[in-house]
């Protein structure tokens, strides 16, 4: 057997900090953290190449006193608790007297801190968990702690660093959810010399949410609140129409503490029921609020999962602070009409007045065809090719007279023409034949074999093909004709060009995501750029989804890309086309015409390769003639 050792204080310094700090954002955190219980209203975060190099905090809290500042950097030394009791009835963010000690044994830490009883301030070094100095120094209420080096010397740990911008967006997102969790207190956020956040603290939540991720993302939210059975729910919930394709931004706090859990997700997710389309997610910023004694915080040292001991309780909480929210603020939204002279009354009577009719759409949906000059096809004779005859207009002060001319290129005679039809009817062009879809097959044994019955329910086209019902699911159908027509041409496609470009705001993990990807969705055919702050502007998308979509879709991409990390390019690229080609895909219970079904079906029936839709479902069943008298009884 093996023997026991007892591991040196160092080593089993740096197997703490493993679980307490995990890269620069967790570093960011723990010192927020303390920040805030330190009674702070003020905190400047500033950070360099990600953090890695460098991380300042700076508060004008209370302080630490002299002769505490070394055992606060001795692991689990903390002044939150004292006693098992205190466990029970935990109001502070910290209380594992874990974080000062786990980032001293990974870092440079330079500390200056004054407390309001001192007179003059404290400086203490500490690198590497080996005390370097401890002085005086002039420095005002309150502390700073400046890290450096992060990992310089646990290479180990250095390589599972991502970038330095991927890590610089995850502080700014731990920033912001601290932020929010408190907004009486006025944050300040530096990024590489950059002042890139900087909140009120005014105590107002909405306003800091305006703060954070701007007007368009706070616009869309409404009040909840809801008390009862010992749990109050507090925040703003979005509109229906606001909701995202995932869950990235919904925020729940307990007691202004930053946490996950899944009886807060469910019940938020129920609130919604029968409000919101399948498929779709609500935002939040709640905050729950429940005595300390009936939920255990420790359960993580990250502190970010909790236990409650009545979850039912605290699922009703949120469920009804939903739905109260929704039946008192959910109103349709208003459209501010501009009324102008152009929409008063004329002044001339209705019989004067000549109506014209709007032309009427295109109503085949399944392919645009774009337009061409009609041109009538050379009449062959027996002498050769005979020019064509155009309808040219003399024009001179007589009345009008029209010519028939042959060809620029010959010279042969003009003949002149006074017929009274013409002098009527200024277009004597011959009218153009209908043009035909390619898509259309023109076989004559194809049309013979193929008959249309109809659709069942707006979504089931139905029709008869080489003795055999077949039934096709016409969003699945079309969905994969889409999406193999985007593979066919990848990197060769011509995106639109958006009129007015398309600014997302996104969570800064999911920022941070489309940053990373910017080639791959180029390649996709989307122009997106970095607006600043976590938000991207896209300037064009592919030809085949509407302008309307375009937020989200990138939301469902770059929620995709923070869930699927490990994913490589082809399975990214794949999956972008995915979601182009379901976004653009008509929808089940749209209406479709008979000439677009049967132009559609004769299209997918001509495409045996197409049997599964990009998700695998199947586009298509057929059922035989003795199949059906079958169940008919016949056989």
């Amino acid at each position: 057997m093996a023997k026991i050792n007892v591991l040196p204080k160092h080593l089993a310094e740096l197997i703490a900090a493993g679980e307490v700090v995990e890269r620069p954002a967790s570093v960011v955190k723990e010192l927020l953290e303390n920040s805030i219980d330190s009674g702070a209203d003020s905190v400047t975060v500033e950070i360099k190449n990600g953090g890695i190099s460098y991380i300042r905090i700076t508060d004008n809290g209370c302080g630490i006193l002299r002769e505490d500042i070394r055992n606060a950097f001795v692991s689990h030394a903390t002044s939150k608790i004292s006693t098992s009791e205190d466990l029970e009835s935990i109001f502070t963010l910290g209380f594992r007297g874990e974080a000062l000690a786990s980032v001293s044994a990974v870092a440079k830490v330079d500390v200056m801190t004054c407390a309001a009883e001192d007179e003059i301030g404290t400086r203490y070094v500490i690198e590497y968990g080996e005390e370097i100095l401890l002085d005086d120094a002039g420095c005002p209420k309150g502390t700073t702690i400046v890290v450096r080096d992060l990992f310089r010397k646990t290479p180990a740990r250095m390589k599972f660093l991502k970038k330095d911008v991927t890590e610089a967006n995850a502080v700014a997102g731990v920033v912001d959810r601290i932020a929010l969790s408190h907004p009486e207190i006025s944050f300040r956020f530096i990024r590489e010399g950059k002042q890139v956040l900087v909140t009120s603290g005014n105590g107002d939540l909405l306003t800091c949410i305006r703060e954070i991720f701007g007007k368009d993302f706070s616009s869309d939210l409404i009040p909840a609140e809801y008390s009862g059975n010992g749990v109050e729910v507090s925040g703003y919930v979005s509109r229906p129409v606001a909701s995202r394709p995932n869950r990235n931004m919904q925020f729940f706090f307990l007691n202004n503490r930053l946490i996950k859990t899944g009886t807060g997700t469910a019940a938020l997710s129920e609130g919604y029921k029968n409000s919101i389309m399948v498929g779709k997610f609500p935002s939040c910023v709640l905050n729950i609020k429940i005595n300390p004694s009936l939920v255990d915080v420790n359960v993580h040292p990250a502190k970010t999962e909790v236990r409650f001991s009545d979850e039912k309780a605290v699922f009703n909480a949120v469920f009804y602070a939903c739905r109260n929210a929704l039946s008192r603020g959910d109103t349709p939204k208003q459209v501010n009409r501009v009324v102008t002279d152009f929409y008063k009354e004329p002044e001339k009577p209705a019989e004067q007045l000549k109506i014209v009719q709007p032309p009427k759409p295109a109503t085949d949906f399944w392919q645009h065809i774009p337009a061409k000059p009609v041109e009538t096809a050379p009449v062959v004779s027996e002498t050769g090719v005979k020019p064509v005859e155009q309808v040219v207009e003399i024009k001179t002060d007589e009345p009008k007279r029209f010519i028939v001319a042959s060809s620029p290129d010959s010279e042969s005679a003009v003949e002149e023409k006074t017929e009274d039809i013409l002098l009527k009817s200024p277009s004597v062009a011959p009218k153009p034949e209908p043009v035909t879809a390619p898509c259309e097959p023109e076989k004559k044994d194809f049309e013979e074999e193929f008959h249309l019955i109809g659709e069942a329910f707006k979504t089931y086209i139905m029709c008869e093909y080489k003795g055999k019902m077949v039934i096709i699911d016409k969003h699945a159908a079309h969905e994969r004709i889409i999406y193999e027509k985007l593979k066919r041409e990848n990197g060769e496609r011509t995106p639109q060009l958006l009129l007015l470009p398309v600014t997302v705001t996104l969570s800064k993990e999911e920022y941070s995501a489309i940053l990373d990807n910017l080639g791959l969705l180029n390649d996709a055919g989307f122009d997106v750029e970095d607006f600043g702050n976590g938000c991207v502007i896209v300037r064009e998308c592919p030809m085949e989804i509407s302008a309307d979509d375009v937020q989200d879709v990138i939301c469902e991409i770059a929620g995709r890309f923070v869930e699927k990390k490990q994913d490589v390019m082809f399975e990214k690229l794949d999956w972008i086309f995915h979601s182009v080609a379901c976004r653009s895909a008509i929808k089940a219970g749209n209406f479709t015409s008979r000439l677009e079904m049967e132009r559609f079906a004769k299209q997918l029936l001509s495409m045996p390769d197409i049997r599964y839709c990009p998700h695998g479902r199947p586009v298509l069943i057929e059922m035989t003639k003795r199949e059906l008298e079958k169940n008919f009884g016949r056989i």
